[in-house]
Formats: structure tokens, C-alpha cells, sequence
């Protein structure tokens, strides 16, 4: 018999009072596990055996035969079955139902597990620790090593060695139950690539940490990746705690919108923010398998449209071929049964020679669309590809040489051939043009896209370009709806960035006015309309607007940008929360939102979720400035995000890069000042701040609300500057 001390090495043939020991088959953190012999019943069981050097450890023991008081208790039949629990003077062991089949370690390849399988896996599982916790066991180590599947595809949750059995509190149901502590304070136990992050900031969890756990192998079975990473414990706890994982359709685009959701909802930071019972998981997965069993998952068909490339003579006609391939991502974004990929994410990527697999992953698509312009006076030719991004093969090709004047025709037949080529499934509203014209005039029409390419870029001399354009384009088509609302918002930028002066704003008013009443259906004039009443403190009319945009085009990124402002300048920081995150969803690749979100965040004390939207932030404006390296709205909106984070070097570097686009820009002024703020050159930010008055724009309910210049608060030269405005 073995002493205390010594080595556990239970040999083959070894008898422990009726297990007769065959062979090891694993090892854990509390045990080694053997096959076995019961020569009574005439049984294989495996056989459980505390290593003796754990055994002379009170404290381990105690946590071993918890292990089996935990297991012991509770019945189902996903979960390993513990037949009794023995000891042989100082050896303790315990004995178990015998499971052969694979670990999920072993069924997890580079690419996950295939979709349909994963629920297979999924929902017994949910069930499992779903019923443990209310039979009051938390298990507090789900991993892959700890689920097998059967040889007969049935899944089995072995060892509960971290399991904490859990009382309720007096009056609690079983979904707010609370964990009794194993040991003498709570340390920090659980395998680190499944923590939860209460556990690896070593608080106390309960049965919510399980749920974390469990979105971490769903991410894994989806992608074959895990969520979290780093090279070392430290790095991988800090990436837990801070981290937003990758997308999950990015990484898989095959993953059901539904699906991705549910896992997110499950690794959330906080956890009165997660799921926050088995019971709702196992509900919400069942609904998504069987819309999948339906077909609904199936045949929701994603596709990215990829800027058309400009094969003109004289290669100027960028504005006019990113204006085709929008048109078509916006009648695409209104069909209920297909994903679309945001506009910024798509126009990554060039239309000609990308590597279609590469970017169909990358963007997280199962088809691609890609195209060619040639303009030539009034003569066009446009050639337009549907790809399939898993193989690279062409599903529908079409030129169309046509005039200018069957612009509008071209594009709608584009966005149709896809809807049938793709076989999505219209509604009655749907089935109507997908296009929607807002001008007959091509010329109208081509000034105003190159308006609307120029107040993209923003900047005092973009918007004054797209100023030009858009008056252009109503010149010609005086009734044109959409670019009376775009001269509205070039006023209400200029209004806000450039020069406040009263003539700015009852322009903004009067354009978004004139918008509505020559197009009472258009999204934009009520999001136009909604920012100039916002601007002229007409706050609870402006909601009204974009509530109403928001009702006509849920899709539309404006609306719940200006409605985020409206919230800010109101001191409504939790409803700003609310519309910034709605602006999120609909274009993720904006850089601007996670950044202005997260100070709405530190504001409300939500450090952390604050940290993780400035990282998000920078990474998303470092990408776009790749992209148009003179975008200086992207350096300092990113430098803000870079001085929050500690990076005062490189965020100081980022905000003279904006300066240096244009110095006499009073946006770009402003914010570097915020920048200058944070890195404590108080003198710096005011001078700032006083020639953004000295152009003429007035910035006085941001400055008075912007939690960003609370140092200046008490300076002299800032209380005049505020002063000064009134």
C-alpha cells in the first residue's frame, strides 16, 4: 500500500479492496485517473485516486471529497454518475461511471466543430450544468478536457474537482444562488483559458461564472479558436478582464447571426449583463436550431459589395463607382433575410485581383460582389461579379453598356440578379424596386454623390466642397430630396465645427425642412431635421425626428449618431449610451463611436467596458487612416483613444498628424485640445480652444459638458473663454 508521501503509481493487476486496476487513462489537477475492475459487479468503472501527497494536505482532501459530495448530489444523465466514495488507510479514491468516447479537445479542429453538430453538443450540455445549479452544485472548471461525447454521441460532463456546492440564500430562487466558499478565502482555482473575469480578478463568483465558461467553448467549437489569448497567465487574465474578442463571423462566416449573439450575451464582462441562467441558454439555442432545422438559419445569405473599380480614361470617377456599389448596399441592407457588410468594412478591400477567400473570411461573407466602371461622356460600362468567397468561383456576371441615364435601372438590376442568384426571400415590400430613386436627373445625381464623397471626408474645405456640390445637384433637380438634406447636415456641420453663427443653423433648419416637405418617406430629412432642432436646443422635438427616421430606415447609422448627441449635450448619458451602441451595430467599423462611447462610459464609472471601446476606438481609426491617410478626424479621435490608454507618445504623435492637415480647422482644434487636456499641457489646450472662438465656432455645451476638459474647469483662461460665449 502506498505511504503518505510517496508517489501515486498504481500498477496493473494492483487490487484496492474489490477495484482490480487495469491501466492509467488521465490525469488532473486533483487525481489520476485509472480504468478499473469491480470484481463484485463484474464492472469496468473508472477510479479516481488523490495523489498522496494531496491527501496529507487537510485542505486538499477536504476540496477532493467535495469534489465527490458535489458529483454525488447531483442526477443527470449528462453528467458523470459517482458510484461511492472509499478510502484504504491513506490512500482515498473515488469510483465512476466509465465514459469511452472523445473529449471536445480532441473534436475541436482548427475550424471548430461543424454548425449543425454544435448543438448536438450545446444543449445537452446547457441542460447538464443547468440542472447541477439547481440541484445547488457549480462546477467553476468547464473546459474542453472536461466534456466528452460518447461513442454513441452522447455528451458527459466529467470532473467536478473545482465544483463549489452552492446554499441558497433565504428568500433567493435558483437563479440568484450564491457560492459557499471550499476554502478558507477564495482563491483563485479554474483553469485560466475558461476563467470568467471575476475569477481571474480572484472575486467571489457564483453560478454565472459557468456561463462565461460556456461561452468560451461555444466560441471555441464556432471557430476553432479561443477568445481570449495571451503568451503568458498574466497576459491571458488581462486579456479576460479588458479584451473584446474578434466577431465570431468574421472568424466563421457559416456562424448564424442568432448564434453569434448568444455566445456574446454569454462572455460578457459583467455578469448582471450575461445570460444569467442555463435555462434562458438552453431556450434561446433550441430556438436557433430549429430555425436552422426550418431553413431560416440556412438560407440567411451575408454578402459584402466591394467598391467598383474606376476603369475610366481619365481613372475620376472614384466618387461615382464607391456611389453605385453604396446604392447597392443600401437597397441591400433593407432585405430582412440577408446580412450585408458594413460600408467602411467592404470598401477595404479593392473590387479587382483580392484573394476572395481572404476577404470573405476577413469580413466574415459568403459572397462577394465585385465590379467595373467605365464612364466615357455619356456612355457606361459597368461589369458586375457575385462570387462565391468560400472557393472563388463566379455565380453571376453581367456588362451592362448602357447610358447614363439607366444608371439607376443598372443598379436595381444588380441588386435583383443578387436577391435571385442568392435566392433570398422577399417580402411584399421587398419585391419592389430595391433601388430608390430619388432624382430622374443622372446629373443631379452625379453632383450629388460627389457631395456626399466630400462630406464623408469631413474637414472645413471637404465640407465646403460637398457644400458646393450638393447646391449643384438642386440647381438641377430642385425638387431632389435627398440633396436638400444633405445641404442641411454641410450647415449643421459648419454650425457645429466651423463658424456658429445664427445663419448657419436657420439654414440647417430651413434645408432639413425643405427635405421633409419634398419627401416626407426619406430617413435622412428626418435625421437632418432631428440634428438642426438638436442644434437650435429644441431638444425633445429633435428625439421625435429621429425617432421617426429610425422607424422608416432602422439601418440608418445618422439617426442614431445625432440621437447619441442629442442624449450628450442633454447630460443623458445613459440614454447616449444606449444610441452610440445602436450606431455600433449598424456600421461596427465606425471609428468614432467607441470612441466618443467610451467617455461616455468613464463617465459613468464603467472603467473597464470604457478601456476595452478606446481600444476598439484606436484600432478602428489607425485602420481607416490607412485607408485615406488624410483623414484627420481619424488621428485625433484616435490620438484621444491612444492618451486614455496610456499611450501619451503615440497619442500626442496622432494629434499633430491632424493638426498638420489643417491647422485653422476648428474641429480638428478642438479635439487635439481634448488630446492636450489628458496629457496634462493645460496651456496647450487652451490656446486651442481660444482660436477655435477667434475662426468663429462656438463649442460652448460640449465645453461645458465634455467630462474631457474637467482639468480646465477651474483655469482662469478657460472660465473666460466660457464667459466669452455667452
Amino acid at each position: 500500500m502506498l505511504t503518505t508521501g510517496a508517489a501515486l503509481s498504481l500498477k496493473p493487476g494492483q487490487l484496492l479492496t474489490r477495484y482490480r486496476i487495469i491501466e492509467e487513462i488521465g490525469q488532473g489537477g486533483m487525481g489520476t485517473v485509472y480504468l478499473a475492475e469491480d470484481i463484485d459487479l463484474h464492472r469496468r468503472i473508472a477510479l479516481k485516486v488523490l495523489p498522496s501527497e494531496m491527501a496529507s494536505d487537510p485542505e486538499r482532501l477536504m476540496q477532493f471529497k467535495q469534489e465527490a459530495r458535489a458529483i454525488a448530489a447531483v442526477s443527470h444523465p449528462n453528467i458523470v454518475i459517482i458510484h461511492s466514495v472509499e478510502e484504504d488507510k491513506d490512500l482515498h479514491y473515488l469510483t465512476m461511471e466509465l465514459v469511452k468516447g472523445k473529449t471536445l479537445t480532441e473534436l475541436i479542429g482548427e475550424d471548430g466543430i461543424a454548425i449543425a453538430k454544435i448543438f448536438d453538443i450545446a444543449i445537452p450540455l446547457v441542460e447538464a450544468v443547468g440542472s447541477a445549479h439547481q440541484q445547488g452544485v457549480a462546477h467553476r472548471d468547464l473546459k474542453p478536457a472536461n466534456i466528452m461525447v460518447t461513442d454513441e454521441g452522447a455528451v458527459k460532463i466529467l470532473d467536478f474537482g473545482l465544483a463549489k456546492l452552492i446554499e441558497k440564500a433565504p428568500g433567493t430562487t435558483p437563479d440568484t444562488l450564491v457560492t459557499k466558499s471550499l476554502l478558507s478565502g477564495d482563491h483563485i482555482i479554474g483553469t485560466p483559458d475558461y476563467m470568467s473575469p471575476e475569477q481571474a480578478k480572484g472575486k467571489p463568483v457564483d453560478h454565472r461564472t459557468d456561463i462565461f465558461s460556456t461561452g468560451i467553448l461555444l466560441y471555441e467549437m464556432v471557430t476553432g479558436e479561443k477568445p481570449f489569448k495571451g503568451d503568458t497567465t498574466t497576459e491571458l487574465l488581462a486579456s479576460i478582464i479588458k479584451d473584446t474578442p474578434r466577431p465570431l463571423n468574421e472568424l466563421n462566416p457559416a456562424c448564424p447571426l442568432k448564434l453569434s449573439e448568444l455566445i456574446e450575451l454569454c462572455i460578457v464582462k459583467d455578469p448582471d449583463k450575461r445570460y444569467q441562467s442555463f435555462t434562458d441558454i438552453r431556450r434561446d439555442l433550441e430556438k436557433i436550431k430549429t430555425s436552422m432545422d426550418n431553413g431560416d438559419e440556412l438560407s440567411m445569405q451575408s454578402i459584402a459589395v466591394l467598391p467598383f473599380a474606376d476603369m475610366s480614361p481619365n481613372r475620376d470617377q472614384g466618387y461615382f463607382c464607391e456611389g453605385i456599389a453604396e446604392e447597392i448596399i443600401n437597397a441591400l441592407v433593407k432585405i430582412k433575410n440577408l446580412r450585408v457588410a458594413s460600408r467602411m468594412s467592404a470598401f477595404q478591400y479593392t473590387s479587382v485581383g483580392g484573394d476572395s477567400r481572404e476577404i470573405g473570411k476577413q469580413l466574415g461573407v459568403k459572397t462577394l460582389l465585385e465590379g467595373s466602371v467605365r464612364k466615357a461622356g455619356n456612355q457606361l460600362r459597368i461589369s458586375a461579379q457575385l462570387i462565391n468567397a468560400a472557393n472563388g468561383y463566379h455565380v453571376w456576371s453581367e456588362r451592362f453598356d448602357r447610358e447614363m441615364s439607366d444608371i439607376f435601372a443598372i443598379q436595381d438590376e444588380i441588386a435583383q440578379n443578387i436577391v435571385s442568384t442568392l435566392q433570398v426571400t422577399l417580402n411584399t415590400r421587398e419585391k419592389r424596386s430595391l433601388v430608390n430613386v430619388r432624382t430622374s436627373n443622372v446629373q443631379a445625381y452625379d453632383f450629388y454623390l460627389r457631395g456626399r464623397n466630400f462630406f464623408r471626408r469631413w474637414g472645413k474645405r471637404n465640407i465646403e466642397i460637398a457644400l458646393r456640390m450638393f447646391t449643384q445637384a438642386i440647381e438641377i433637380d430642385p425638387e431632389f430630396g435627398s440633396a436638400h438634406a444633405g445641404i442641411a447636415d454641410t450647415y449643421s456641420y459648419l454650425y457645429m465645427y466651423i463658424n456658429s453663427n445664427q445663419e448657419n443653423l436657420q439654414k440647417a433648419n430651413e434645408f432639413s425642412l425643405r427635405a421633409l416637405e419634398l419627401d416626407p418617406t426619406l430617413a435622412e430629412a428626418n435625421a437632418s431635421r432631428g440634428l438642426a432642432l438638436s442644434l437650435s436646443r429644441r431638444y425633445e422635438d429633435a428625439e421625435a425626428e429621429f425617432e421617426l427616421a429610425i422607424e422608416k430606415d432602422p439601418n440608418l447609422f445618422e439617426a442614431y449618431y445625432f440621437y447619441a448627441r442629442n442624449s450628450i449635450v442633454q447630460g443623458k448619458y445613459d440614454m447616449a449610451v444606449r444610441y452610440y451602441n445602436k450606431a455600433s451595430e449598424v456600421n461596427p467599423d465606425d471609428y468614432q463611436i467607441p470612441v466618443l462611447l467610451a467617455q461616455v462610459l468613464t463617465s459613468l464609472g464603467r472603467k473597464e467596458e470604457g478601456e476595452a471601446a478606446n481600444r476598439k476606438g484606436f484600432e478602428l481609426a489607425e485602420k481607416a487612416f490607412k485607408l485615406n491617410p488624410e483623414d484627420a478626424r481619424a488621428y485625433y479621435m484616435g490620438a484621444g483613444a491612444l492618451v486614455r490608454l496610456g499611450q501619451q507618445e503615440k497619442g500626442l504623435e496622432w494629434a499633430n498628424r491632424a493638426m498638420a492637415i489643417d491647422p485653422d480647422d476648428p474641429a480638428i482644434l478642438y479635439n487635439v485640445a481634448c488630446v492636450f487636456t489628458s496629457v496634462n499641457k493645460i496651456e496647450n489646450a487652451i490656446d486651442c480652444l481660444e482660436k477655435t472662438v477667434k475662426i468663429g465656432a462656438s463649442y460652448k455645451d460640449w465645453m461645458l459638458n465634455d467630462s474631457d476638459l474637467d482639468p480646465l474647469r477651474d483655469h482662469p483662461r478657460f472660465k473666460a473663454l466660457l464667459e466669452s460665449l455667452s
